[in-house]
């Protein structure tokens, strides 16, 4: 719907077929399809799809206004069947007649020269003036102009830069301007025109004042079609439509809306959402920050914790984790249902994870998943395990990340979500094989333990001993040897004392020769 608010009915239509091709019977694919085909000007086949829509979903109220807007238009374009007359004289009247009009239309549609077109143009309009007006509106001052221009035989004669001549320029102008005008009458009926431009100037007249139904039916629908053009991804009609609608709102008394204040602090959120969509963060951070001082202001606590909620979803968007904690810790005592606090802990504990805070994210996981399982939700549930198991990773707690990886992947294969089931598998095989090293680390930490504790309290003492025992021997060795020289020492006195009782005069024989 958005390619036709547009104004760009062949991708509309390209959307629409698309929608119809698995399933016939979609009703907003068929109502789109007739919709797109009313804009294109092929009545007769948008009738045929709102006539399909009708039938399928007879309570919806806008296949009704197609079917009735659709038939309209083709009375107006060929007339009503009431006033085509047939007479029965067994003949082919009807069909001469039909004949005819086919050799009359071609004629309409040739190009005559210029001066027939001219003389042509110069020739009254084929509707009345009146009614001509009524339809060009504000264009009509601008054909009259044209008009007015064929009058001067000069002018029309000179030429442009590109070799067109005036009179082209401003003849084409004109067919522009009666086809448009032909076309606007298929569309919308003179009658419905004029009436919807009065309704429409007594409905908002500064002076009159308005219904309360009629306020409140206007605001109804304006907060639907802005909710409907933001989730059919349409962020720039709805961003737009809210804008309009504000500016509207802007201008009555609190007498006229009593809720005022707390419904244009509404309308700032729904803004700030669209620009969200948009990429537009800076403006949706004001947009999001006016809602919470409206909020604020009048005492609403449901549109403070709205508020908040947006506003840190921006800074999370935009990488500012530490203020969207800051904010979305203020919104918990505002949290209400155990699915909200869900959401608001898991979103809290994910910041803490981009921060490395990692036993922040895993208190925060654990609060997610203990409110998740108070409100049932297994995909919360999923959620908030691979969370708290992502955080404990980061605290290389292995085993309690198996624990709730394990967890989590349970929960996925409940809800059968695939892609949540192969991201789980990666992260629970990382997980194993850090496990897995941690418990190798702390095998060889003990092993390596226990022999410190056996060197100490045994082979210490054993080389000890040994280093003891061989430096007795080795003081054993040396008196030993000590004893002995001295022995040797007496030894040689006592033969030197021998020897010299014997006398000098009788040498020791051959005592010339070396020993």
């Amino acid at each position: 719907m958005c390619y036709l608010k547009l104004g760009d009915t062949e991708n509309s239509l390209r959307d629409a077929e698309a929608s119809l091709q698995n399933d016939k019977t979609f009703s907003k694919g068929l109502y789109q399809k007739a919709e797109t085909l009313y804009t294109m000007g092929d009545f007769e086949f948008a009738l045929v799809y709102y006539h399909r829509g009708h039938k399928l979903r007879p309570e919806l109220q806008k296949f009704r206004l197609g079917i009735q807007k659709a038939q309209e238009a083709i009375d107006n374009s060929v007339g009503s069947p009431s006033s085509v007359k047939l007479e029965n004289k067994g003949d082919l009247f009807f069909l001469s007649r039909q004949a005819e009009s086919k050799k009359v239309k071609p004629k309409l549609q040739v190009k005559a020269p210029k001066k027939d077109q001219k003389q042509q143009s110069k020739v009254g309009p084929i509707r009345n003036e009146k009614t001509e007006r009524q339809l060009l509106g504000e264009l009509y001052v601008d054909k009259a102009y044209l008009e007015k221009l064929l009058k001067d035989e000069d002018l029309i004669k000179s030429s442009t830069k590109h070799g067109m001549t005036v009179e082209d320029l401003i003849l084409g102008g004109i067919n522009y301007l009666d086809t448009r005008t032909e076309f606007w009458q298929q569309q919308k009926p003179i009658y419905a025109r004029v009436r919807d431009r009065r309704l429409m100037q007594q409905r908002w007249l500064p002076e009159r004042k308005r219904k309360p139904s009629e306020v409140a039916r206007y605001i109804l629908k304006s907060m639907e079609e802005i909710d409907m053009l933001l989730t059919s991804s349409c962020p720039e009609g709805s961003c737009k439509k809210a804008e309009h609608v504000l500016k509207t709102i802007e201008g009555w008394s609190e007498d006229e809306i009593p809720n005022r204040n707390e419904l244009i602090g509404n309308l700032y959120s729904c803004i700030g959402n669209a620009q969200i969509e948009m990429g537009q963060m800076g403006a949706a951070l004001q947009s999001h920050k006016m809602d919470l001082e409206i909020a604020r202001e009048n005492d609403l606590p449901d549109a403070v914790s709205r508020a908040l909620d947006n506003i840190g979803r921006v800074y999370a968007r935009i990488g500012k984790f530490q203020q969207a904690i800051d904010t979305w810790e203020e919104k918990i005592p505002l949290a209400k249902t155990s699915l909200e606090k869900t959401w608001l802990f898991h979103e809290i504990g994910r910041c803490y994870l981009e921060l490395d805070e990692a036993a922040e994210a895993q208190d925060y996981g654990e609060k997610s998943l203990q409110s998740a399982e108070e409100e049932g939700d297994v995909e919360w549930q999923l959620n908030a395990s691979v969370l708290v198991a992502q955080a404990q990773v980061k605290l290389q707690d292995f085993q309690s990340a198996v624990t709730n990886f394990e967890k989590a992947l349970e929960k996925a294969k409940l809800i059968h979500n695939d892609a949540a089931m192969q991201a789980i598998i990666i992260a629970l095989d990382d997980a194993n094989k850090d496990f897995i090293e941690e418990l190798k680390a702390e095998q060889r930490a003990e092993r390596l333990e226990s022999l410190r504790d056996y060197d100490y309290d045994d082979e210490y003492k054993e080389v000890e001993d040994a280093e003891d025992q061989q430096e007795r021997e080795e003081n054993k060795q040396k008196e030993i040897e000590k004893e002995e020289n001295e022995r040797n020492g007496r030894r040689e006195e006592e033969k030197e004392e021998t020897e010299g009782e014997k006398g000098e005069d009788y040498p020791e024989p051959h005592q010339d020769l070396p020993e």
